[in-house]
């Protein structure tokens, strides 16, 4: 495992539609842990393919309910909605307020390519949306409500 680069805001790669995966190869796997490593490593719940500079569909997400992989993932049901601060390793020390469905139903693969379906609220159902975005080149800045200003983070 190691850790990667975390491309930032304004890197064009961030801005690109992310090409669906079609086998796991060694390269894909060693990506997954490479990804779980980065995302803990900065803090975050949630890491997408271009924020480390792969243009693949995959995701991890870890809320504190343990490690999730999406691969070539989509919502396919949501509903409701929860406003809230959300940020992003790829801008960090900022946030802002965004509204985003309240529960969401993915369907996924996971890293044996086994299709499966996921639902999700609160924070899950943000973080999934948050990092599907990501596979479209979208950051959570483009729905942003008023301005985003800085966080000051402190360590447990």
């Amino acid at each position: 495992m190691a850790l990667r680069q975390i491309r930032m805001a304004g890197d064009p790669v961030l801005e690109k539609t992310c090409r669906e995966i079609s086998e796991i190869t060694p390269k894909i796997r060693e990506l997954i842990d490479d990804m779980f490593e980065t995302m803990y490593e900065a803090n975050g719940v949630g890491l997408a393919g271009p924020q480390v500079g792969i243009l693949k569909r995959i995701v991890t997400i870890d809320t504190g309910e343990g490690p999730l992989v999406m691969i070539n993932p989509e919502i396919i049901e949501s509903s409701g909605s929860q406003t809230g601060e959300e940020g992003c390793l790829s801008l960090p020390g900022k946030a802002g307020v965004v509204t985003r469905p309240d529960y969401v139903k993915a369907r996924a693969f996971d890293e044996e390519m086994r299709e499966y379906e996921i639902e999700g609220r609160d924070l899950l159902a943000r973080a999934i949306c948050h990092e599907l975005d990501h596979l479209d080149g979208h950051m959570y800045t483009e729905l942003v409500e008023g301005e985003l200003h800085d966080v000051q983070y402190t360590e447990d």
